[in-house]
């Protein structure tokens, strides 16, 4: 198979959607072979990652990105807030990005030199594709995802939404009347789903070409520490991740303080945002500031020593889409205490985490303390899921089983086998 792999996004120095398309498309590469096509702003970061130049080709479309990611910055407000006016902003980028994609590749691509076309990224099902339907007039499968997007808001918490400044999210329908919306999804011969929602809101005419597929793996080489202390008190505990309102930082704060004042508990906050004085001022006034550290942010291959010597990832963010650092926390054999709820709910099981169940946030506070208490009372019970983690983690969700899983999807669109059955129970 000669794939080709187009990731706008992919760049293995950055986090969150960068770091996804580029471990997905270069996994798919090592398994399967193939060619990625990005995004100009990638290209430094991937040579210097040691691929081959032949590899990849980078397309220069920052006369059109540039300008529209500043308007979108500007649009959005403070730092980390805004994602839903990020992404309407970058869809003109992006449709000008296929347009010089197609101006390049095209005349390859309709000579049978690639066998199909993945669009890995934008992961969100709201950026419709220009080439879907060029695609299939060629006989050229095109494949598009894994899409993941759009979950919604939890009534409970329309103040955190507002504070996230997810104005746009009141309309984000609307994006189903952008052109070649209907299209993309007509002609593409599979659409990987990477969460249940974003499934579910699929069209019913698309439902026999729709596999599920989450969107996170991991990187056992950047992840190659594991846990090896046995838990005691004090429980150390930790939250990754953004300071913004919906990752929930002040719920763990909260819910943590009285077993921090007890010595029972300990917990470090790695990352940063705008968020972070008001937690450091809760801190304060909630009298824990000897038992919790703030971190700051911290390189994403160093994340991994921030992990190994804890007992417990605390984090209850309450609209989580992919939920990649309860994927991370696994692979050490890092138990996680999360909500129940988009990303990490399919991710998690009873047996390698404590899922809290999504309620108000006087809810999952109170449902936050009950289970800390519970690990505190018999801190066995992070043994007991801590190897069930790591098992977990190695069967489905290396970047390598990733790859493998995408290859099955591939020989399917190509008329070599059955449609697949990816089970991730």
């Amino acid at each position: 198979m000669n794939p080709l792999i187009i990731a706008e996004a992919a760049n293995p120095e950055w986090v969150s959607v960068p770091l996804v398309g580029w471990s997905h498309a270069r996994a798919i590469q090592k398994v399967i072979g193939g060619h990625l096509v990005t995004q100009i702003r990638n290209a430094e970061a991937i040579e210097r990652s040691g691929v081959d130049p032949s590899e990849f080709t980078a397309i220069d479309s920052e006369a059109v990105a540039s300008a529209m990611w500043k308007i979108g910055d500007f649009l959005s407000g403070d730092a980390g807030k805004g994602w839903t006016t990020k992404m309407a902003a970058s869809a003109l980028p992006y449709y000008y990005f296929e347009r010089l994609l197609w101006k390049q590749f095209g005349p390859r691509i309709k000579s049978g030199e690639f066998s199909l076309v993945h669009r890995v990224t934008p992961l969100s099902p709201t950026m419709p594709s220009l080439i879907a339907r060029k695609c299939a007039k060629h006989r050229v499968p095109f494949v598009v995802g894994p899409l993941n997007g759009g979950l919604p808001w939890p009534r409970e918490f329309d103040a955190e939404r507002r504070r996230e400044r997810e104005w746009l999210s009141y309309l984000r329908s609307a994006y189903k009347l952008l052109p070649y919306y209907r299209s993309t999804r007509k002609y593409a011969s599979a659409i990987i789903c990477g969460s249940q929602h974003t499934l579910a809101q699929m069209p019913a005419w698309a439902k026999d070409k729709i596999i599920y597929l989450p969107e996170n793996g991991v990187d056992l080489d950047r992840f190659s520490g594991q846990r090896s202390h046995t838990a005691a008190l004090p429980i150390k505990a930790v939250f990754l991740g953004r300071l913004v309102p919906y990752k929930g930082c002040d719920i763990v704060l909260e819910s943590a303080a009285e077993l921090i004042k007890q010595g029972k508990l300990i917990l470090e906050i790695v990352g940063d945002g705008p968020e972070r004085q008001a937690l450091e001022n809760q801190t304060a006034e909630l009298g824990i500031q000897h038992g919790v550290t703030f971190a700051g942010n911290v390189p994403h291959e160093q994340v991994v020593d921030k992990l190994v010597n804890k007992d417990l990832l605390t984090f209850p963010s309450i609209r989580e889409f992919g939920g990649g650092v309860i994927l991370e926390a696994m692979t050490v054999g890092l138990p996680s205490m999360a909500v129940n709820y988009g990303g990490p709910a399919e991710l998690m099981t009873a047996s390698t985490a404590f899922p809290i169940e999504l309620g108000s946030r006087s809810e999952i506070v109170d449902r936050m303390r009950a289970g800390l208490e519970q690990v505190v009372s018999n801190p066995t019970i992070i043994a007991e899921k801590s190897q069930a983690c790591v098992d977990r983690v190695r069967k489905l969700f290396t970047w390598e089983a990733k790859a493998r899983q995408i290859e099955q999807i591939y020989s399917w669109v190509l008329g070599k086998t059955e449609k697949p059955t990816i089970s991730f129970e």
